[in-house]
């Protein structure tokens, strides 16, 4: 086996075939051969773009286990073909390099002829006779570079996140790509500014000025990130270029706020279509969509520097683009707490959205309401397993927005929205790497509860291309679960009693507070109020989970538990997982993301996870919208494409597409290559069980 920091390959069982390993993000991919293949280690430098380790295999034909989009490259590195679903091409005799859209970035250099062959659900690359074939891959993970170190005073912040652009791979229109968007660099309080010689600011010409107050510094900062910009104090917000051109901000706190969003999104978006005149010459949807709102001319503007295409962007009115933006994935509520710069970094990585909490203290009872509802409905019992239940000291319910999540940083436990610590991030960073199964544990401790244990048994590890070891657990002590809780596993499913004591198990309860550190990665604290609990799984070492906010009763939380597994199972991060499942009962308000909410246990299979909607429609008909859901892999910018036999355009990823009209025999075709979730008649079912008398 040939290993390197976090990519690992090997031979297949029985040898035909390399198992590639992203060992620190727990994804794979296979690449299955006819015939016995043996990597051999090679340097990494026999790549045009960057990578973590790379083999040499000799065959005569690979197949791709799943069809992902695949771009095709001269040895010039000119983009000459791409392939999909039903692909069809012949390459004559040459070098070429393919890039492979996998839960990993995948490249394979060869020497053609070679035929590139899909259906449904496999892709084949062929060649002539036995061929050396070169493989490399790069983990999607993203690490900083370094970290600054900050004072409180408003002008060291602000050159503290005038750092963040240090992080970008490119300043040309591909870094609307999150590959080619690197992780900003930590930041930590201390005495005096000190930030490594290392982090460079690229020179790109543009400044943001604003007043240096905490509040206009944090919610500049993704702009600053994706434009590389300078951050410096001014009596105006404003942006300025080096080329003479000036774009006012606001005149307010709020206005300057919303001003720094639009600006945001509207240039990552122009920024989408401009970057299909450079290395990736692709059919994309939403260019064809403003050819006729726009006079931009975007060949022009993807080789004019990144001050000139920026005076060009907000030459267009918002207005013209707005019905065109993709649904940004996430927005941040942001406490104006100087320690609130250490979590900027993480946010900023993700693009979201930063705006200053503007909240109302609840005492949540409306949830409770709705709780008393349901007991009332279904007579099913509480979870909880005293009196002694307790929700957290305070809610807070973050403004409405329009974004796909929210995200709280902040005291107080957030209604709608994920509660983000740094810690959370911090241990992700610290992740162990780890080539083995994904290792997933259920415990259940009422036997009352069986019926969601008997549930999420079928549904963990239910799915043949990834490897889980999934142990079931029982009844256990206290001293019993401590040691799952500490054993190193990437989840926990909970089943149970939760109160303000702890875990309850058969000899007494168990306080997480009370171990020195855990090793959990994600959880799901099925039981009453498990809030303040997951938060200290969060402080031991934990990334993230789902949890509850007070009492639920035990007929919802069946229902939230047994869709959330599926969910996670089927490559939905924690947060969209949650999403998706709170409208499968009325208790769904009840539950809530903390730490980092776009941890996913396992891999979608088409790289992002998504929601079809069914409208049945006249003559066999069916409208299909498709509701994306980006990852940590597969960010903001990231492409997606419908396999629908109408379609021959890609799209951006985040949020609701286009409606499509399929026929229902072609609905049943796509339903046997991937199985994901699918809103029909009001319910949320799984493609895999539709059947063709229900269409």
């Amino acid at each position: 086996m040939s290993a390197h920091v976090y990519i690992t390959y090997r031979e297949l069982d029985g040898g035909t075939g390399l198992e590639i390993t992203d060992t620190i993000e727990r994804r794979r991919y296979s690449l299955l051969s006819e015939t016995p293949v043996t990597p051999t280690g090679i340097d990494t430098d026999k790549f045009a773009f960057p990578i973590d380790g790379a083999v040499a295999i000799v065959t005569e034909r690979l197949t791709l286990p799943t069809v992902v989009p695949v771009y095709v490259r001269n040895a010039a590195g000119e983009m000459i073909a791409e392939a999909e679903h039903f692909a069809d091409a012949d390459l004559p005799a040459g070098e070429y390099s393919l890039e492979l859209c996998a839960p990993m970035k995948i490249y394979l250099r060869a020497r053609g002829p070679l035929t590139l062959a899909g259906d449904a659900q496999q892709l084949h690359v062929e060649f002539d006779e036995p061929t050396e074939v070169l493989v490399g891959a790069r983990s999607h993970h993203k690490h900083p570079a370094g970290t600054v170190t900050t004072t409180e005073d408003p002008r060291d912040l602000m050159a503290a996140v005038s750092t963040f652009g240090s992080a970008l791979k490119t300043t040309s229109p591909e870094r609307s790509y999150p590959t080619l968007r690197g992780h900003p660099p930590l930041v930590e309080l201390g005495d005096e500014l000190d930030i490594p010689e290392n982090l460079v600011r690229p020179d790109t010409g543009i400044t943001i000025e604003v007043p240096p107050e905490t509040g206009y510094i944090f919610c500049a900062a993704p702009l600053v990130y994706y434009l590389g910009a300078d951050l410096v104090p001014g009596f105006d917000a404003r942006l300025v270029t080096d080329e003479g051109f000036t774009f006012p901000l606001g005149d307010t706190p709020r206005e300057f706020e919303n001003t720094v969003e639009a600006v945001l999104k509207h240039v990552f978006f122009l920024d989408c279509i401009t970057r299909t005149e450079g290395l990736y010459k692709l059919n994309l949807h939403e260019r064809h969509e403003i050819a006729d709102r726009v006079a931009l001319d975007f060949a022009l503007l993807y080789d004019q520097s990144l001050a000139a295409q920026l005076e060009a962007y907000l030459a267009v009115p918002f207005e013209t683009v707005e019905p065109l933006l993709p649904e940004w994935k996430l927005t941040s509520h942001v406490s104006l707490s100087p320690t609130s710069i250490e979590t900027l970094p993480f946010l900023v990585d993700d693009l979201a959205v930063v705006r200053t909490p503007q909240a109302e203290q609840v005492a949540h009872a409306d949830a409770q309401m709705a709780l008393v509802d349901e007991f009332l409905r279904d007579g099913s019992f509480m979870r909880s397993a005293s009196a002694a239940s307790a929700a957290p000291a305070s809610y807070v319910k973050p403004q409405a927005v329009t974004s796909l999540e929210q995200a709280w940083v902040g005291d107080g436990a957030p209604l709608g929205a994920s509660k983000t610590t740094t810690q959370a991030f911090h241990n992700h960073l610290a992740r162990e790497l780890s080539d083995g199964d994904i290792d997933i544990t259920v415990v259940c401790n009422d036997p009352q509860m069986d019926e969601e244990r008997d549930i999420v048994d079928r549904v963990y590890g239910s799915r043949s291309d990834l490897l889980f070891d999934v142990t079931i657990k029982h009844d256990l002590t206290t001293a019993e679960l401590a040691a799952v809780l500490t054993s190193q596993t990437e989840f926990l499913h909970y089943i149970g009693h939760i109160d303000a004591e702890g875990f309850e198990c058969v000899d007494g309860k168990l306080d997480v507070s009370t171990l020195d550190d855990v090793g959990i990665d994600a959880f799901f604290l099925n039981a009453c109020s498990s809030y303040d609990q997951g938060m200290a799984l969060i402080e031991k070492g934990s990334i993230g989970g789902i949890v509850t906010l007070s009492d639920v009763i035990n007929s919802g939380a069946v229902r939230i538990g047994s869709t959330v597994a599926r969910l996670l199972n089927g490559g939905f991060p924690l947060s969209s997982a949650l999403e998706v499942a709170k409208g499968e009962s009325i208790v769904g308000g009840q539950y809530a993301v903390i730490g980092d909410g776009g941890l996913a246990v396992a891999q979608a299979d088409s790289g992002t996870p998504l929601v079809w909607e069914l409208t049945a429609l006249e003559d066999d008909q069916y409208e299909v919208e498709m509701k994306t859901y980006p990852t940590c892999e597969r960010g903001m910018g990231s492409l997606i494409v419908p396999y629908f036999e109408s379609n021959n355009e890609y799209f951006l990823n985040s949020g609701t597409l286009e409606p499509f009209t399929v026929s229902a025999g072609e609905l049943l075709r796509l339903f046997i290559m991937e199985d994901f979730p699918v809103r029909m008649d009001g319910q949320l079912r799984w493609s895999s069980e539709i059947t063709h008398s229900e269409l």
